[in-house]
């Protein structure tokens, strides 16, 4: 028995970048579409008036996902990404917001509920503001963790580490020290070869 379903088997992006900037207006600041998909960015203080046109009149019914880009270069160095799906039309959708350290972005929990998880995602790895968000916490990182891990400019051992103190008889944290008293850095190439014998060559020489 044939299924028979609303939204068609592929979708076409042709006239919605055109459709969407006429409906989304100036709170719009580019559209374009790359690599196959709809890329719209959006004003910082207009996301969640521009979601909900997008949501309730052009059938952009989900919020599938959301995630945060870094730029150190840029004055706004952050990007928001908002993932949308359409179920009628079986279209996806990508939303961008810019923001700053400093810069709150408007929480869209009143357009999804899941945003909520969403957005402390984001903040956690990245450090964005979202303002409204009723329930702002760390949800992948330990507690007391410093930074925020996926920025570019984190180093990669972190800053502190955590191990279980048997004195205390609780975890503790402490500063990341890279000990390097045991290693030696020679620089040389492995092509050309040590200029000194390494260990256990010392038995080639009198063998057979």
């Amino acid at each position: 028995m044939a299924v028979v379903h609303s939204a068609p088997r592929t979708a076409s992006n042709e006239g919605v970048v055109a459709a969407l900037s006429k409906a989304l207006g100036k709170s719009l600041i580019s559209a374009q579409e790359a690599h196959g998909e709809v890329v719209l960015t959006v004003a910082r203080d207009a996301i969640v008036g521009a979601l909900r046109t997008l949501r309730d009149e052009h059938q952009y019914q989900q919020l599938m996902e959301m995630a945060g880009v870094d730029y150190p270069d840029r004055a706004e160095r952050f990007e928001v990404v908002y993932m949308l799906l359409s179920v009628t039309k079986n279209h996806r959708l990508l939303v961008k917001v810019n923001a700053a350290e400093d810069s709150p972005v408007p929480s869209v929990t009143s357009l999804w509920p899941n945003a909520g998880w969403l957005e402390r995602e984001v903040f956690d790895m990245y450090g964005v503001i979202f303002d409204g968000n009723p329930d702002l916490r760390r949800i992948l990182t330990d507690y007391g963790f410093e930074g925020h891990p996926f920025r570019k400019d984190f180093p990669l051992t972190g800053y502190v580490e955590l191990r279980y103190s048997p004195e205390e008889a609780r975890v503790v944290y402490e500063p990341v020290k890279l000990a390097q008293d045991l290693r030696q850095f020679d620089f040389m190439s492995p092509w050309e070869g040590a200029e000194y014998v390494l260990p256990g060559d010392e038995k080639a020489e009198g063998g057979a």
